[in-house]
């Protein structure tokens, strides 16, 4: 007799009150569960029911044993569902949420060759800077930037999201360049926050440096900031999928390469339940593959 099938009609005794119970529930005889229940009790060397002609009840190890069976029997059952899953190609409409930069700079080039490999998948992206509630809002995978307060979310680690210093060459020709840290008081810097001062931090081999500068120009959009310096109102700091390409171009001048700038931590999290399915799954592996 197979273990896991005398399991489940010990189990189906147990809840349902009696073997026939247990039997009619399992599409047997009632003399083919009592053969189940004999073979546990024979194979553990312990009685699991004492029966009489009325009713039945557990022993103190049968109260156990029951406990046991069905921990065993629903982590099989959720095996051979996540494998079933595993089988099934990519398919359906994928809700995800990002934040503008990143959303923008990185993971849009990204999807190119994510719709390609599965072609079965839609997504529907929604970009925004403020931290959306994934269960109420329905969204299935999130990027989240900054370190995650605790929640039911789980959470794979890309990449650290890396800052940059850069100012156009007009501005630097117009200004002059700063060549250490302090100088950075003395010129127009673009700021995200909508205070008037603000700290960047660098920091290099000798010291850690936190320079309170300031600007006449307060956006509260990063890709604005990055038009803002490209036509020379003043030095940004930004992230770097945000500005690498325009100093690449020429169009931007990195200031400060050889210093350490902050980083933030960036996530792809998701709802726990909601990984099994094979749409969620591959996005998450993709991301982790592509920035991790």
């Amino acid at each position: 007799m197979d273990l896991l099938d005398s399991m489940k009609v010990y189990v189906l005794a147990v809840e349902k009150g009696s073997l026939s119970g247990a039997a009619t529930a399992c599409g047997i005889s009632a003399t083919m569960a009592g053969n189940h229940l004999r073979m546990l009790e024979k194979r553990l060397g312990m009685q699991l029911l004492q029966r009489t002609t009325r009713r039945q009840h557990l022993t103190t190890f049968g109260e156990d044993y029951y406990t046991r069976c069905k921990e065993i029997l629903r982590l099989v059952d959720e095996t051979d569902k996540q494998a079933q899953n595993l089988q099934l190609a990519p398919a359906g409409k994928l809700r995800i949420t990002a934040p503008v930069s990143f959303g923008t700079e990185a993971l849009m080039p990204a999807l190119s060759e994510y719709l390609a490999r599965y072609p079965e998948v839609s997504v529907d992206v929604s970009l925004s800077d403020r931290v959306m509630d994934m269960l109420e809002e329905g969204f299935e995978v999130a990027i989240r930037i900054g370190e995650l307060p605790d929640s039911a979310l789980i959470a794979k680690s890309l990449r650290p999201y890396r800052l940059m210093i850069c100012a156009s060459p007009d501005y630097l020709a117009r200004n002059g360049t700063p060549g250490k840290p302090e100088d950075l008081t003395n010129h127009e810097c673009l700021s995200f926050s909508p205070a008037a001062i603000t700290n960047w931090r660098l920091q290099d081999q000798d010291d850690i440096y936190r320079i309170p500068v300031t600007g006449r120009l307060q956006v509260n959009h990063g890709q604005a900031l990055r038009v803002a310096a490209l036509h020379g109102l003043g030095i940004v700091l930004q992230p770097a999928i945000l500005l690498q390409a325009d100093v690449k171009a020429g169009l931007l001048v990195q200031l400060f390469p050889d210093y350490e700038l902050p980083s933030r931590a960036l996530s792809v999290v998701y709802l726990q339940d909601r990984y099994r399915t094979p749409k969620l799954r591959s996005f998450v592996d993709f991301m982790v593959e592509k920035f991790g």
